[in-house]
């Protein structure tokens, strides 16, 4: 069983990121993001090619398979739209 990373994401400036969230970023097994389209940005400006699955309120019921597969098999790279993903962002279930 991986593991599920909780992985803040820069609110303004994309350069505001952690090393270690770029490590988290590129060696998962999947990124599960908010909004593809803005997590898009920040992944090609740092050359990540992880694959990217959306994961929010409308969506989640169906990407659970998806999460818990890769999961299964190596680890999960959670985020939200910018900031740390939380309570009040789509993923607290996992959590």
């Amino acid at each position: 069983m991986g593991t599920l990373y909780l992985v803040p994401t820069p609110i303004g400036n994309l350069e505001d990121i952690t090393l270690r969230a770029l490590r988290v970023l590129r060696d998962s097994a999947l990124i599960a993001a908010e909004d593809t389209r803005t997590s898009r940005v920040l992944l090609t400006h740092y050359s990540i090619t992880t694959p990217l699955t959306s994961y929010h309120e409308h969506n989640k019921l169906g990407k659970l398979d998806i999460i818990f597969d890769a999961l299964a098999g190596g680890d999960v790279a959670l985020i939200s739209d910018a900031g740390t993903p939380g309570i009040s962002d789509p993923g607290y279930e996992l959590v």
